[in-house]
């Protein structure tokens, strides 16, 4: 079994930056992606990004809403990815939870293996 652990999230200004980790434990050898999620108010968990990890390559893949704003980053030795937000708009606020997949690819399609437990995000002024 794996857990994840999801930690940076808080209120920020518009346009300002926040920078969320996600550290896995337990049986993390199995574990080729990481990523984000991320659901708001009233509506459906949605995709924000992936990164390969491990022995995989690191591919990334972003939702459209946030390329040019967000990066995906990991580093292997940790078992840890993080998201790095910047421009922040009041339509990025939401619960952020961290996932891992088979491979960065499929986890973009929602084929996730593992969930965290969520950390907040408010953009606000």
């Amino acid at each position: 079994q794996v857990q994840l652990v999801e930690s940076g999230g808080g209120l920020v200004q518009p346009g300002g930056s926040l920078r969320l980790s996600c550290a896995a434990s337990g049986r993390t050898f199995g574990i080729s992606a990481m990523g984000w999620f991320r659901q708001a108010p009233g509506k459906e968990r949605a995709f924000v990004a992936a990164i390969g990890v491990g022995r995989s390559g690191g591919s990334t893949y972003y939702a459209d809403s946030v390329k040019g704003r967000f990066t995906i980053s990991r580093d292997n030795a940790k078992n840890t990815v993080y998201l790095q937000m910047n421009s922040l708009k009041p339509e990025d606020t939401a619960v952020y939870y961290c996932a891992t997949g088979g491979d960065p690819f499929r986890l973009q399609l929602g084929t996730v293996g593992s969930w965290g437990q969520g950390t907040q995000v408010t953009v606000s002024s």
